[in-house]
């Protein structure tokens, strides 16, 4: 695919909404052939796309009025945004096919829904002007809607930050999973190090913590899955944290890596919420995607973790390989019946480097994904669950989202991280950091290596660095 523009600002976001009509189809120099043309008379933007695909000639012209204001970054913004919609107009003509999410092709649903209020749209139009600003699908437009109303603990305050731990080992890589972390067995050897190093930049966050008067509103360790570590490893990590905060969270994930020696460590360091991450409740799925428990292992951690009172929360995959509606059906109702705290609904992401798209392997056809999720969102609504802490992923099938929801407690570390509202100080390899400036609308990002033995080797630099930004 072959893009032509003279608003090179563009280009990114024309090939992102290529994609969505051409998903396999790269930047290069070959068909198809997308031409656009942006300009302006007398505060009129006029777009002009053109595509060729072989003999297959389409073309579509808008215009908009357009104000500029003293904010050039918003005015670029707007103009990428009418932009995309001129285009999203074109290809699902031509191709008579609509987008559950219209022309938003972003990560972050939500920040589109933030700004129209900002604008001063009524919070009780905010689905309407969603679906006429963008062409969103009335059921996407209603649910971003729903989760900003639920999201009602954004608090903007340069002095809260929340703080990360990241833990990149797993019992073993699922086979969707890109994430940088590593089976333990391979780098048994380097876990020493690694908590030292680790413990050695959560003390240097203390020190920034006191000298700059911020304030922990949060803390959440994941990963990886945390509770490959054993008891007495999560006992001297932990003994190195203690901030008193009313969210701690702590990714337990993976049933086998449960016990309630480690489950006591949590309790007795403060720790007020931890997953449980089924994905689904199928025992030949759980095979097929590389698990090493079973459904009723799965159960039996979480009767295992109740005693002690944590907030839980269980993760659920729209569109593993080999499912149907049925059997995704069946995970929706018994976690249900468990009735955790927070439940989470993923939809599949084909990410590069993940053994499916390595492998080619077959995905679940889109309607299929389309159904999962559609009942996944009516059920959870229907039994109290209530949806917040939306975001989506590149790859994801059936151009669908990730929606938590909860019972009576949401996660604020999700909504801060997601929304980025508050800074967040990180901590380990692959942990990124952010420092948001709420006054200048601006936000820094400090990333630590990806590499666990990079990171041991560089955790002076790294903690220098980090000094430096959030001094």
């Amino acid at each position: 695919m072959k893009i032509t523009t003279n608003y090179e600002k563009i280009s990114n976001e024309i090939f992102n909404v290529c994609h969505l009509f051409y998903p396999d189809e790269k930047l290069n120099d070959s068909e198809p052939f997308i031409t656009h043309k942006m300009t302006t008379d007398k505060n009129i933007i006029t777009n002009e796309f053109t595509v060729k695909n072989g003999d297959d000639v389409f073309s579509l012209t808008e215009k908009k009025e357009f104000k500029p204001t003293n904010d050039v970054l918003e005015d670029q913004r707007q103009l990428k945004r009418f932009a995309k919609l001129t285009l999203y107009k074109l290809f699902s003509s031509h191709f008579n096919k609509n987008m559950p999410w219209g022309s938003l092709t972003g990560i972050r649903p939500t920040k589109i829904g933030y700004d129209l209020l900002n604008q001063g749209v009524d919070p009780y139009m905010l689905t309407e002007a969603l679906m006429e600003n963008f062409l969103v699908s009335r059921e996407k437009a209603k649910l971003v809607s729903n989760v900003i109303r639920n999201q009602k603990c954004i608090i903007r305050n340069d002095k809260l930050v929340d703080l990360y731990i990241n833990i990149p080992f797993c019992p073993t890589r699922c086979n969707y999973c890109s994430f940088i972390s590593s089976e333990i067995y391979r780098v048994k050897e380097l876990m020493p190090n690694y908590l030292e190093c680790l413990v050695k930049e959560i003390n240097a966050i203390k020190e920034i913590i006191n000298n700059n008067s911020y304030i922990i509103r949060t803390i959440y360790i994941g990963g990886g899955t945390p509770t490959v570590l054993t008891a007495q490893e999560l006992d001297y990590l932990l003994s190195n944290i203690n901030y008193p905060v009313n969210e701690f969270t702590v990714e337990c994930g993976r049933p086998d890596t449960i016990t309630d020696e480690k489950l006591k460590v949590l309790k007795d360091h403060g720790v007020t919420r931890i997953s449980i991450n089924p994905q689904t409740f199928c025992d030949a799925t759980l095979k097929r995607i590389g698990r090493k428990h079973t459904v009723q292992d799965i159960i039996n951690a979480y009767k295992l973790a109740l005693p002690y009172g944590f907030d839980v929360n269980m993760d659920l995959i729209a569109g593993l390989s080999g499912e149907t509606l049925r059997t995704f059906k069946h995970s929706i109702q018994t976690v249900l019946e468990l009735a955790p705290e927070n439940i989470t609904i993923h939809t599949l992401s084909r990410k590069n480097g993940s053994n499916i798209t390595i492998s080619g392997e077959k995905s679940t056809d889109d309607d299929t994904i389309e159904k999962m999720v559609n009942f996944a969102t009516i059920t959870l609504q229907e039994n109290g669950y209530k949806p917040y802490y939306l975001y989506r992923q590149k790859n994801q099938l059936a151009e669908q989202e990730n929606v938590g929801y909860y019972r009576d407690r949401l996660c604020i570390f999700n909504v801060d991280s997601m929304e980025e509202t508050t800074s967040i100080l990180a901590c380990g390899a692959n942990a990124i950091s952010k420092k948001i400036y709420g006054i200048d609308n601006r936000i820094e990002r400090l990333a630590n290596p990806k590499d666990i033995r990079e990171y041991i080797s560089r955790i002076d630099e790294i903690i220098k660095k980090k000094q430096e930004l959030f001094w």
